[in-house]
């Protein structure tokens, strides 16, 4: 069976390059429900088409992100979770004072970042939109469309 791959061109070369990307709210606390994901998620898309990444999939949980993006290589891994964490912080408390007062950040310090190559980008695309399946995340997303709306 022959793998396709759609490369990208740029002056020196051809690349393709694929993320998974994974970073959670201060204390894993579950505050990206209801408008806030709606919101986040949209800051993610506008990051990404900023810095011309495509976004394969992206799952916002109450207490975590997951994303599958594809990048130029003058973009390191680290580089491209600061970009996101960073923006969509600074944004998110902005427009939700909520997440000011309950936390001292929007997202804890660390992330988890793994480039796309020893498992297919199909496999990963499918990790992350099946994030909702898993029995515990179930219970997560019951508990978290139940929590009232602030």
């Amino acid at each position: 069976m022959a793998v396709t791959r759609k490369v990208r061109r740029y002056c020196g070369g051809v690349y393709d390059l694929g993320l998974h990307v994974v970073w959670c709210p201060k204390y894993r606390r579950p505050v990206l429900g209801g408008p806030v994901a709606v919101r986040l998620r949209e800051l993610i898309e506008q990051k990404a088409a900023e810095k011309g990444w495509e976004i394969t999939a992206l799952e916002v949980m109450p207490d975590q992100v997951h994303l599958f993006v594809k990048h130029e290589p003058s973009s390191s891994a680290s580089y491209v979770a600061h970009q996101l964490k960073g923006f969509t912080s600074r944004v998110l408390r902005e427009e939700f004072p909520h997440l000011k007062s309950r936390m001292p950040t929007l997202w804890s310090s660390s992330f988890f970042v793994a480039s796309i190559g020893a498992v297919s980008a199909d496999t990963i695309e499918k990790y992350v939109n099946t994030q909702w399946e898993r029995p515990w995340a179930k219970k997560q997303k019951e508990e978290a469309e139940r929590a009232p709306r602030v």
